[in-house]
């Protein structure tokens, strides 16, 4: 039996991103209540610019907001920020970080966190994928599905940068396509149904005693 260093069956949020992404994240935070029971990572494509993003983000909630390091344990009700030349993955309950594996031409960091929490993440997974430049993430979309994953895009014409929601659309693999404000509240409803789900097993497993 696999023996778990870190709780890791609460939903992640991963919301993918690029140019035009603040004003998505922003509109998407405001929206979000800070006891969801779930963590928000924010993969932003930087490869040589350092983020702003855990300086910014605190002005739209009360979430505590984090830049990942090393080992930093996935907690809920926390929003993450991906730091710039990383490669993100998931292991036991935290985040690792790795050299970018594509350091020229357009990064695919959000393809390789989303591949990395459908091998290494056991609860509920919502991909994200706003305002950018460009297709990351659109390539893991199917992956995130066969494990029962949801996946939502930006509606092109509330982003910044269409390309990346376009992208993710022409995947085939999407299941929403809302505004940012929108987006928030399917999460807020996925979350309630998780919440709801891990209620239930909890008393079954008493019960079961």
């Amino acid at each position: 039996m696999k023996t778990h260093m870190a709780p890791r069956d609460f939903p992640i949020v991963c919301v993918g991103g690029s140019a035009g992404g603040l004003d998505a994240y922003s509109r998407l935070l405001k929206h979000l209540p800070n006891d969801m029971g779930v963590a928000v990572v924010i993969v932003n494509h930087l490869r040589t610019v350092a983020t702003h993003l855990h300086e910014i983000l605190p002005l739209y909630t009360k979430m505590p907001v984090e830049l990942i390091t090393e080992k930093l344990l996935i907690q809920p009700d926390h929003v993450f920020i991906i730091p710039e030349k990383r490669d993100l993955h998931v292991l036991d309950g935290e985040f690792l970080l790795k050299p970018i594996s594509k350091p020229r031409g357009w990064p695919d960091v959000i393809t390789v966190f989303m591949r990395s929490l459908t091998e290494n993440w056991d609860g509920r997974l919502i991909a994200v994928i706003v305002s950018g430049l460009d297709g990351d993430g659109a390539a893991a979309l199917g992956g995130i599905k066969e494990v029962g994953g949801v996946t939502i895009a930006q509606k092109p014409d509330t982003a910044g940068q269409p390309d990346m929601p376009e992208s993710a659309i022409a995947s085939g693999y999407i299941d929403f396509i809302l505004s940012p404000e929108n987006i928030a509240q399917e999460i807020i409803r996925i979350a309630h149904t998780a919440r709801r789900a891990g209620i239930k097993i909890k008393e079954k497993a008493g019960y079961n005693h």
